[in-house]
């Protein structure tokens, strides 16, 4: 066992598990998909130390269907998530692994294989991360509230068994071999306490005040991009594109280029959401951006995930939309060995998530920092819980520009309660999120943590 010879070894002890339903304020449409509600998996893990001391951690990850597994019958794909995630809660408490959280987490990982048993309906791997990576964020929030320390405090030489070389293989050219490194040697220090916020420019979305039909909520929140730049300072704007529409996808660029400028928005970016068939349509989309519409082209920092997030159903080479823009993996950088697949065809940057579990991230982080690749932090429209962890990676990531967070504004009641524990967290203030508050052992939730349990259905 990983934690044989450690005293800061844990077991997991006992597993809870709730299920949060929330619904949407609009659609929030990206790729082919339309987003109206999620249901979140919220677990609380409970760990036990060689002395016998005991605390209780907590993970939140929404169950994005449209995102992590989309077409098919998307409720039917929900409930198959569903009951992944009672199977994790009814397998984990029996796991007889100790050690750190990566440890426990990377060999339940590697022992159960993702067994989808009653859930089986051709699952694929990346919809059961999701579902794994609720209980994995909760273990890691245990084991920082066992031993009285924040959770990226501990995940170095003194808190783990293994180094990096157990879990990683580097390329040649990398900077380390891993041996004898740890997960904190790539981690910024300090972490970030203020972060750029990316708003999320969804495929539905009105942009000005001529776009809107009146059917918009009344509810005073804004309702159009315009506003949301201006309430907020938003700096940063994520553009949400079909990838099958070339026309539209080119013009709606132009048209959020357009308004960048006006705004004084500093940065773009382009995301297609796995939906690009041929290497050329992003190409070609970027040279006539560069030619026509320099000041939007200047703006686009980046293009995010526009091929399939399944590596054989991928273009084998990218590099001639890489060479114009920086490429960044996200659905297919669920593991350490696709991104360095990805690096190989043309992929120079790495989209990190909390919900692919933290202890893959942790690991894409190391080797994508070992190997030169730059890195984003993305958002799974995250509310409450999901919220803390998500930016807390953001801000030990060390990013090229803060993180995407967009949950105020698809539904920003959601974490009505937590906002008053942690305001600059729920609420982008100057175009930045504040994390000022997040601190204590484990993630730093504070009082928030039982909130919204009394509506959870299990």
């Amino acid at each position: 066992m990983a934690g044989d010879g450690n005293s800061k070894a844990v077991r997991i002890k006992d597993v809870e598990l709730h299920f949060l339903p929330v619904k949407a304020r609009t659609p929030y449409k990206f790729g082919q998909y339309s987003l109206e509600s999620v249901t979140c998996a919220r677990v609380a893990v409970t760990v036990e130390r060689n002395d016998g001391q005991t605390a209780t951690g907590w993970g939140e990850t929404p169950l994005s269907v449209g995102w992590a597994w989309p077409g098919g019958d998307a409720m039917e794909r929900l409930q198959a998530m569903e009951i992944l995630c009672r199977n994790f809660a009814r397998e984990l408490p029996a796991f007889a692994e100790q050690g750190h959280p990566m440890e426990i987490s990377m060999a339940f990982q590697e022992a159960n294989q993702f067994d989808l048993g009653e859930a089986g309906i051709g699952m694929p791997y990346l919809p059961a991360l999701v579902c794994f990576s609720a209980f994995d964020l909760a273990l890691y929030d245990a084991f920082g509230r066992v031993h009285g320390v924040p959770v990226f405090e501990a995940l170095g030489r003194d808190w783990m068994s293994r180094d990096l070389s157990h879990y990683l293989e580097a390329d040649p050219d990398a900077e380390t071999d891993f041996k004898n490194t740890f997960p904190d040697t790539f981690l910024q220090h300090p972490p970030a306490q203020r972060l750029p916020a990316w708003h999320s420019v969804g495929a539905g979305d009105c942009l000005q005040p001529e776009d809107l039909t009146g059917s918009e909520p009344d509810d005073g929140y804004p309702n159009t991009l315009v506003d949301w730049i201006r309430r907020d300072g938003i700096r940063c704007l994520k553009i949400k594109l079909t990838g099958k529409e070339y026309a539209w996808d080119l013009q709606r660029i132009i048209d959020i280029g357009k308004i960048a400028q006006v705004e004084n928005c500093d940065w773009l970016c382009a995301d297609y959401n796995s939906t690009v068939a041929e290497v050329d349509y992003v190409v070609d989309m970027l040279g006539v951006l560069k030619a026509d519409h320099p000041e939007t082209y200047a703006r686009l920092l980046y293009v995010e995930q526009p091929f399939h997030y399944e590596m054989e159903d991928s273009p084998a080479d990218v590099h001639p939309v890489s060479s114009l823009k920086p490429l960044y993996m996200d659905e297919s950088a669920h593991d350490w060995r696709l991104v360095r697949e990805g690096r190989r065809r043309g992929w120079n940057g790495v989209a990190l998530k909390t919900c692919k579990t933290l202890s893959s991230a942790l690991l894409m982080l190391a080797w994508s920092r070992a190997h030169g690749l730059p890195l984003m932090v993305q958002d799974l429209t995250n509310p409450r819980l999901a919220q803390v962890t998500h930016a807390l990676l953001a801000a030990h990531a060390g990013t090229v520009m803060g993180l995407e967070t967009n949950s105020m504004q698809f539904y920003p009641e959601a974490s009505s309660e937590e906002a008053k524990v942690h305001p600059g967290l729920f609420n982008r203030v100057d175009g930045h999120l504040d994390l000022s508050t997040l601190q204590g052992p484990g993630f730093g939730y504070g009082p928030i943590t039982r909130l919204h349990l009394l509506d959870a259905q299990e």
